[in-house]
């Protein structure tokens, strides 16, 4: 199972991004959480199958209609996740 922590930069918020996220993820039958931070970015924990979490790491570079996504992060993570893919509160 691969589990990566992933920052989407650009106009992210705001544009239902995280609802996105989440429609997408969770077809994908994956695992992890997306939320807004503060400073404007969207972050997330996506954990699966390595061919379904490549893929939505793909689509995060594109986002919804209205995203205009300038950069996104992908770095490997531990961090443990429950069952099911969900949003999280904004931090």
């Amino acid at each position: 199972m691969k589990r990566v922590h992933v920052r989407i930069h650009g106009q992210v918020q705001g544009v239902w991004f995280r609802g996105w996220t989440v429609d997408e993820a969770s077809q994908r039958g994956l695992h992890g959480w997306v939320r807004n931070v503060h400073n404007g970015t969207v972050e997330a924990v996506f954990a699966g199958d390595d061919a379904k979490v490549d893929e939505m790491i793909q689509r995060c570079h594109e986002g919804p209609p209205a995203a205009r996504v300038s950069k996104v992060d992908v770095e490997a993570t531990e961090e443990p996740v429950d069952s099911g893919f969900y949003q999280a509160p904004s931090v």
